[in-house]
């Protein structure tokens, strides 16, 4: 069964830090881009960090640029998402996703994914 999980949500205060994975079983991601995504209640779902498969791009949406890192550990099967300097508008449910296809150059689109975990709560209080 193929399956992506997310873990490291949680309640921060603003200026704080989290850190999320993203692990995955029942194949392997090594060779797709891997990706991040929120959505806010009422919002659509947005675009928040991607890593090619070489490791060699990574891409930010503007909102979170300077404040987040995306890396990833293709021995581990496992995606992270590093969240410094926590805001209130950060509060999301974020979701990893993995690219529809392999070897490919890092794609932001939605639809470019095909699987994707349950998603994992973050709430940044003020």
């Amino acid at each position: 069964q193929e399956q992506l999980v997310e873990s490291g949500g949680g309640l921060v205060q603003a200026g704080g830090s989290l850190r999320l994975s993203c692990a995955a079983s029942g194949r392997t991601f090594s060779s797709n881009t891997m990706a991040w995504f929120r959505q806010a209640p009422g919002k659509v779902r947005e675009f928040v960090a991607a890593i090619s498969w070489n490791v060699v791009s990574t891409r930010y949406a503007d909102s979170v640029e300077g404040r987040f890192t995306i890396s990833r550990d293709n021995a581990k099967n496992t995606v992270y998402l590093q969240m410094n300097s926590l805001k209130p508008e950060d509060t999301a449910v974020y979701y990893c996703a993995a690219a529809r296809s392999p070897w490919r150059p890092i794609v932001t689109t939605l639809n470019e994914y095909s699987f994707w975990g349950q998603g994992t709560q973050v709430t940044v209080s003020s």
